[in-house]
């Protein structure tokens, strides 16, 4: 396997979950019961420190945040 070089233009993969829970009228802790996930590994997401996220759980998130994949999740 390959050894890859550290990119020095770091771009990375964001959530986006704030302007969507308010307008949502959900809390953090009613969301996360709801997708069926831990308060504690929603906050990992909400707080942009998940290495990954599976589509089981963005599905869930889209369904109960009534939003597309790319509502929440941006390239920066």
């Amino acid at each position: 396997m390959q050894n890859r070089a550290p990119r020095r233009d770091v771009r990375h993969v964001t959530i986006d979950l704030d302007s969507h829970l308010e307008s949502s009228g959900l809390t953090l802790t009613e969301l996360a019961n709801r997708v069926g996930i831990t308060l504690v590994n929603l906050s990992v997401l909400r707080n942009n420190r998940a290495k990954a996220i599976r589509f089981s759980t963005l599905e869930a998130l889209c369904e109960e945040l009534d939003c597309q994949p790319g509502d929440i999740l941006k390239y920066e």
